[in-house]
């Protein structure tokens, strides 16, 4: 059974390059890095998918071209029983971790997060993997200045990484592509230790 790996952002120009598509740019940097980047365009699962190989395990990544609050409609179809969802990973923005850091977590709560409130909702169960990716600024002692109200939370993650955030963010996609090798190929319980 393949292991499916899905960034989420949303689709369109507009957004790309915003700190709610780091899903997405993770997910295209993991692919470059394992000449996986041959994207297909899946009418049937609204995503753009891709497969191939990591090491020995065969591993499907998937896009979904749906909005990120929509996105468990892309996975539900791909993804139908509880030991499937075991084998998946989500890879998305977290505004609890500072920019930079990444954790692996498994069968937790959404956190608020609403792409993946919608995932758990469509595949009725939180027991798969999550990587999530730090995008929240701090203060020159190392404290979250996480942003305050809904308004202003929607324009920061919507909005584009600042040239030295993206600085920071690039360095991290290779940890992050680390991280997601680890959890492929020797498992999540070694990857949370060595990540975490």
């Amino acid at each position: 059974m393949a292991y499916i790996i899905a960034g989420l952002g949303n689709p369109g120009e507009e957004y790309e390059g915003s700190r709610h598509n780091v899903g997405r740019m993770v997910l295209e940097h993991f692919a470059k890095k394992h000449d996986l980047d041959d994207w297909k365009d899946d009418k049937k699962v609204k995503a753009r998918t891709a497969k191939g190989k990591v090491g020995k395990e065969s591993v499907v990544l998937i896009e979904p071209e749906t909005f990120m609050n929509n996105s468990g409609k892309a996975l539900a179809p791909l993804v139908t029983n509880k030991k499937q969802a075991e084998r998946l990973i989500v890879i998305y923005d977290d505004l609890d971790l500072p920019l930079g850091s990444l954790k692996v977590s498994f069968n937790r709560s959404s956190g608020g997060h609403r792409g993946l409130e919608s995932i758990i909702k469509a595949l009725k169960t939180p027991a798969f993997v999550r990587l999530r990716v730090g995008v929240s600024p701090t203060t020159p002692s190392g404290k979250l200045k996480k942003p305050q109200g809904e308004k202003a939370v929607i324009d920061f993650i919507l909005g584009k990484f600042k040239p030295k955030d993206l600085e920071v963010f690039k360095k991290t996609l290779k940890k992050t592509t680390e991280a997601l090798e680890l959890i492929v190929t020797e498992g999540r319980e070694i990857a949370m230790g060595e990540v975490n």
